[in-house]
């Protein structure tokens, strides 16, 4: 018996990270009864020319969607299938489906939204598609039938352990080192996260769930994929990779005792770092640790029990003074511009990240500006206040949580901001003969905080455009 086909797609986006929400659904899928086709529209030339020729005969269309500018691509395709073939079903998944599971479904063009964890919930809605039986008993998606959009109770959080091994082959994962520049290889070893922080929508989607392969399970997937597709350096995609400092011990016994010979990066919480000891990271660094994501968002300890991060500006500096004593390179985002910030909390903050970024050349302080993401706490209590989000698809096509600033800061600090962080980024790393004057103009202007005249800026963003920082 022929197979029926079921596509999943990857919007348009600037980042290169492997489609990993979708090799999870690939993964969960019966390959005795469905052919599994995933298109990433990053490396098509003609992404929807691709679809149309790819969904002739096929069951349904899913799509992972994230706020922002990917709606824009995951719009214009549903719209354009949906055209094309009435009768195909387009699912919506990912963050911005699971933020707003309703709104989402007023597009004509979808028919199905998932919220959260996915991959049950997909094979189930397949299966659902494949006999045209009606999807009341399906927990986790919302869904359209009458002319009524109906929300089924929500799902919960699967062990991942209870997956198999995830399906790489259904992607080709050498594109994706030649987009990259380097043999990294994407992995999920946990989803969701314990914490509270009030600009994030994560305790929304997941309700401060978490969930982990085992560290057994780790050693053995990551060697048969390593064996397989001969990466270099294994990039940890979880939110919270360091959530038990047992379990990063034990995961990095397995690389160990397994002989696998490659760097690995994952991101870590200022506390989580603060608990582990210098014999840890040692450890760590034995097995291939190079390199972590340190979030500070913060300089001030008050600001930061306000955002209820739940960790210090010590530990921070704790995490530092390790990761620069055994060489390990190191983000340490801030974030500038929240409702009713003080001055002298921006002062605090823009003095960590030039404090961090002097430490050590592998150090990196990039600075962003809040912008109030669907689903936070922060978000609810500013839209009381009159603050109007997004109401369309397009709407939420041009917003923009990454490069601009939110109402809270001004045209002047604005301004101000923009040349420290110009100046900042320049001012740190290993001092190269052809950019050493620039890196001690900018250390100069950061110590003494003067910014007149940036001659030096406006040169060079004008000759290299690519040297602006959003």
């Amino acid at each position: 018996m022929k197979r029926k086909k079921v596509i999943l797609y990857n919007p348009k986006a600037v980042f290169y990270t492997m489609p990993l929400s979708l090799i999870a659904l690939a993964s969960s899928i019966d390959e005795k009864k469905y052919e599994v086709v995933i298109i990433d529209a990053r490396l098509e030339k003609d992404p929807l020319a691709r679809l149309v020729t790819t969904a002739k005969d096929a069951l349904c269309v899913g799509m992972t969607v994230l706020t922002g500018d990917p709606i824009r691509d995951a719009l214009m395709t549903s719209r354009e299938l949906k055209k094309k073939f009435p009768k195909l079903k387009i699912v919506w998944g990912g963050w911005h489906a699971s933020l707003f599971p309703v709104e989402t479904l007023n597009e004509l063009s979808i028919d199905v939204t998932v919220q959260g964890q996915g991959e049950k919930v997909f094979a189930e809605l397949v299966d659902s598609f494949a006999a045209d039986t009606e999807l009341n008993g399906i927990t986790g998606i919302t869904y359209k039938t009458g002319g009524r959009i109906i929300r089924n109770a929500p799902r919960e959080l699967t062990d991942m352990n209870e997956f198999g091994f995830q399906k790489y082959e259904k992607i080709p994962v050498e594109s994706y080192y030649r987009l990259k520049g380097q043999r990294q290889f994407d992995f999920i070893s946990s989803i969701g996260c314990f914490f509270r922080c009030t600009f994030c929508a994560d305790p929304q989607v997941y309700n401060r769930k978490w969930s982990a392969l085992s560290p057994e399970r780790m050693g053995e997937e990551i060697a048969y994929h390593w064996s397989k597709y001969k990466f270099e350096e294994l990039s940890f995609q979880d939110e919270t990779f360091f959530t038990y400092k047992e379990r990063a011990v034990s995961i990095a016994d397995e690389f160990m005792k397994r002989n696998l010979k490659f760097n690995w990066t994952a991101t870590m919480r200022a506390d989580q770092g603060s608990r582990l000891s210098e014999d840890v990271f040692k450890h760590l660094v034995s097995s291939g640790l190079r390199w972590v994501l340190i979030g500070v968002e913060s300089g001030s300890d008050e600001m930061l029990k306000w955002l209820k991060k739940d960790i210090t500006i010590e530990q921070v500096m704790y995490c530092a003074e390790i990761c620069r004593k055994y060489g390990i390179a190191a983000h340490f985002p801030v974030i500038i511009g929240f409702p009713g910030e003080s001055e002298e909390s921006v002062k605090k903050s823009l003095a960590i990240a030039n404090k961090l970024r002097e430490m050590s050349p592998k150090f990196e302080t990039p600075v962003f500006y809040y912008k109030p993401y669907p689903g936070s706490t922060i978000t609810a209590e500013v839209e009381k206040k009159g603050y109007k989000m997004p109401s369309s698809l397009e709407e939420w096509a041009d917003f923009d949580y990454i490069g601009s600033s939110g109402p809270w800061v001004s045209d002047e600090k604005y301004d101000y901001i923009e040349k420290f962080k110009f100046y900042n980024r320049f001012s740190g790393g290993k001092e190269r003969i052809v950019k050493k004057p620039l890196q001690r103009i900018s250390r100069w202007r950061i110590k003494n905080n003067n910014f007149a005249f940036p001659i030096e800026k406006a040169v060079i963003e004008t000759l290299m455009p690519q040297e602006k920082v959003s």
